[in-house]
């Protein structure tokens, strides 16, 4: 009994310091932000007051804000599904007997490394009116230059492209270890029936692939709420707010409108939406999920 008490202490032990970090830096900080979101932002000749839910009500009359919600809802659109097919499809690719299948999974991953400064810089280069790269291709087949950032009805497509170069092959080494881990004889046994190469895909690899779709799923649609570097460097939310997403708008109203309760309102809002997507991915998606 005595020993049994004391692997009990030492579980907790070493317990201890993750659930100290977790309380720290993520339920204090949230806990927190939730309650600063019902005061109104403090100065020196006037202090932080209760305001309830006035912060909320702001926000919901906030021309910004919806337009921002506006656009984090197509970049989603545009890099979740794409992001995961390109994935799928790379992952596919070299999964299979290619002739230096190690150097494409090390170019495919490439991006995935780089420090996410260096890619927008990178992808600035590219869309450079002028002397851009994608400038320069458009010249080649007879197309003048364009202001690819600038221009609103193209920043947030440009934005789009860019971060699907960067997921894509984070996202391909999950599905490439799920698909190392199909046996063999599914593919033999479907070659025995004779069923095509893409049937065998559609009633077989995709349905065991589920468990790690549904892991890349939800990693992505929050990857496409929590941009910042990128736009950072790119756009600063601009042109007239035409790239502005949900993150660097909290940014924008923390750190350039030294407005943090309005930011602490925006946040608690992001979280609340962010958890409330990941739970409805979990409810839709458990029936077509088959784990082994």
């Amino acid at each position: 009994m005595h020993e049994r008490s004391l692997a009990h202490v030492y579980g907790w032990l070493l317990l201890l310091p993750a659930a100290v970090l977790l309380v720290a830096f993520t339920h204090y900080p949230t806990v927190a932000t939730v309650w600063h979101s019902l005061f109104s932002t403090g100065t020196r000749l006037r202090p932080s007051a209760f305001v309830g839910l006035e912060n909320y009500r702001t926000l919901a009359g906030d021309p910004i804000f919806w337009q921002v919600v506006q656009n984090n809802f197509w970049f989603a659109a545009g890099t979740v599904p794409a992001s995961i097919a390109l994935a799928i499809v790379m992952a596919l690719w070299v999964n299979g007997r290619l002739p230096g299948r190690a150097l494409a999974r090390m170019a495919y991953f490439t991006p995935t490394v780089l420090p996410m400064i260096a890619v927008a810089n990178i992808w600035l280069f590219f869309y450079t009116p002028e002397i851009g790269l994608l400038d320069k291709i458009v010249g080649v087949l007879g197309g003048g230059s364009h202001n690819w950032l600038g221009d609103p009805s193209t920043v947030l497509a440009c934005v789009i492209v860019m971060t699907i170069w960067k997921e894509a092959g984070f996202f391909m080494i999950f599905y490439l270890a799920a698909l190392q881990s199909i046996s063999p004889e599914l593919r033999e046994a479907a070659t025995v029936e004779g069923a095509s190469r893409w049937y065998y895909f559609r009633r077989i690899v995709f349905p065991l692939l589920m468990p790690t779709t549904l892991f890349v799923l939800i990693n992505a649609l929050i990857n496409a709420f929590k941009l910042v570097d990128h736009l950072f460097i790119l756009t600063k939310g601009g042109p007239d707010n035409a790239s502005n997403l949900l993150l660097y708008y909290i940014y924008e109203a923390a750190f350039s409108f030294l407005d943090t309760a309005y930011a602490a309102t925006l946040t608690t809002v992001l979280l609340a939406f962010l958890a409330a997507l990941a739970v409805s991915q979990f409810f839709l998606l458990d029936r077509r999920i088959h784990y082994r």
